[in-house]
């Protein structure tokens, strides 16, 4: 038992700095689309209406992944590791990333973002007000690839009614820093 127990705890120090290491990334790539969606809403306060909300879970990477990938050639060089990350039943959220780009930073921009919603609360929210200008930013699981030099992310926002749109970002790291190096495959309905 003793042995089992010295073997765990092993293993849970060993993976502990990969998830942290990764959801600091997530983090980091997070602030980047906060800001650049964010910028122009206001900060909310009591009784404003936030019209723009942000959807809890990781949406999952679907086949639309390979669309993508054709259209661009740094893609395609690393189509097999990225086509092993679509992953359609994946079930998680953006809590930890969430908290770590807001935990004593970036309250300016948490005082825009508030809250993250399931869609369960967005329709609740949409429907009180039942007004057609308010938009869930739903974020997928990043794809990282080449040594975690690049991720790739689609980012999409819903509405009530049929004006959805969305997009992939192709972030680079480049000194130790993501950047957004190119826009695939928009979208709007």
């Amino acid at each position: 038992m003793k042995h089992y127990c010295i073997k765990m705890l092993f293993l849970f120090l060993l993976v502990s700095p990969v998830v942290l290491a990764q959801e600091t990334e997530n983090a980091a790539l997070l602030k980047i689309i906060f800001t650049k969606y964010y910028k122009n809403e206001k900060v909310i306060a009591k009784g404003r209406l936030q019209l723009l909300s942000f959807f809890c879970k990781k949406a999952p990477n679907n086949e639309e992944v390979l669309e993508v990938i054709s259209k661009s050639d740094l893609l395609k060089k690393n189509a097999d590791e990225i086509k092993k990350q679509i992953v359609i039943n994946i079930d998680e959220d953006w809590s930890a990333a969430y908290n770590i780009l807001f935990d004593n930073q970036n309250q300016y921009l948490k005082s825009k973002v508030n809250a993250c919603l399931s869609f369960e609360e967005y329709k609740v929210v949409s429907d009180r007000y039942g007004e057609n200008n308010q938009r869930l930013m739903i974020v997928n699981k990043p794809i990282y690839f080449a040594n975690n030099n690049f991720a790739l992310v689609k980012i999409a926002f819903y509405r009530n009614i049929e004006h959805n749109n969305g997009c992939f970002f192709l972030f680079e790291k480049v000194n130790g820093v993501w950047t957004v190096k190119e826009t695939l495959n928009e979208w709007a309905t």
